[in-house]
């Protein structure tokens, strides 16, 4: 029982770890084989490696190119992290640090507008864009995923700057910093694993989003998860180009996680321990 507690959790979390892993190890392994072999029933573990996939998925045959589908992407979720996070940090500050009257249901206001389901405010979208000559518009985009993003991110980074010290803020304050010197010389720099968390959680819910991109954009503002499902045909094989699409697609999210996870743990876990 005593070897049953120590090693248990450990275990445990070894093998979630490998049964969350699987699929992505599945698809990388599909997405190498040729759609026969992809398509095969049952699939077979040593078929042949092939690189077709890829070739079809940067348009080698063809094809369409998939870079404009991916900067689009890039920009519609770079452009709106951002304004997200500059959004965010003095609504969150105002909640926090400066507490307003009845700060707990302006908080709940900001998280019950994720409750919507996004397909019932589609319609309205849709129209307004098209009344107003935004179709197609990867700016359009842009706003719709900042303002998705900022309730989140708001209720995220409340948390986050709740845990710094209200008498560095005070002795800024006693120095003759103003507001906008506070917040980023100041309130920032302690907060910075908490914001680079929120920012990457932005990031990967505006890169995946698929139902308002694939509504509203057409050729111009396509972005890649939009460009991804133009591989699933009702004739043909089409799983090992899905398998390459959607690989490569997902690097962009895998790198940034890797580059920023020391930031991400330090901010998913800040406050945890008083």
């Amino acid at each position: 029982m005593r070897a049953v507690r120590r090693h248990g959790p450990g275990l445990l979390a070894w093998f979630a770890g490998i049964v969350f892993f699987l699929p992505i190890a599945w698809m990388a392994l599909t997405s190498f084989h040729s759609e026969a072999d992809a398509a095969a029933n049952p699939p077979s573990f040593t078929a042949a490696l092939t690189l077709d996939g890829y070739r079809a998925f940067f348009g080698s045959g063809g094809g369409a190119s998939p870079w404009p589908a991916l900067a689009n992407s890039a920009v519609a979720s770079v452009a709106s992290t951002l304004l997200v996070l500059l959004l965010a940090l003095p609504a969150a500050y105002a909640l926090s640090i400066r507490p307003v009257r009845k700060w707990t249901d302006v908080l709940f206001f900001f998280l019950s507008t994720k409750m919507l389901p996004a397909v019932a405010g589609l319609l309205p979208v849709y129209l307004f864009a098209k009344n107003a000559g935004l179709l197609d518009n990867i700016w359009l985009l842009v706003v719709l995923y900042t303002s998705m993003n900022l309730p989140i991110a708001v209720w995220m980074m409340q948390s986050f700057l709740a845990e710094v010290p209200v008498a560095v803020i005070e002795a800024a304050r006693v120095d003759g910093a103003r507001l906008p010197v506070v917040l980023t010389r100041v309130v920032a720099p302690i907060a910075l694993p908490g914001i680079a968390a929120t920012a990457l959680i932005c990031f990967i819910f505006s890169w995946n989003e698929l139902l308002f991109a694939r509504v509203l954009t057409g050729v111009v503002a396509e972005t890649a998860p939009v460009f991804l499902t133009g591989f699933i045909t009702s004739q043909g094989l089409f799983l090992a180009k899905v398998c390459a699409a959607s690989l490569v697609i997902s690097l962009p999210v895998l790198a940034a996680g890797f580059a920023a996870q020391d930031k991400l743990v330090q901010g998913l876990s800040l406050g945890a321990v008083k």
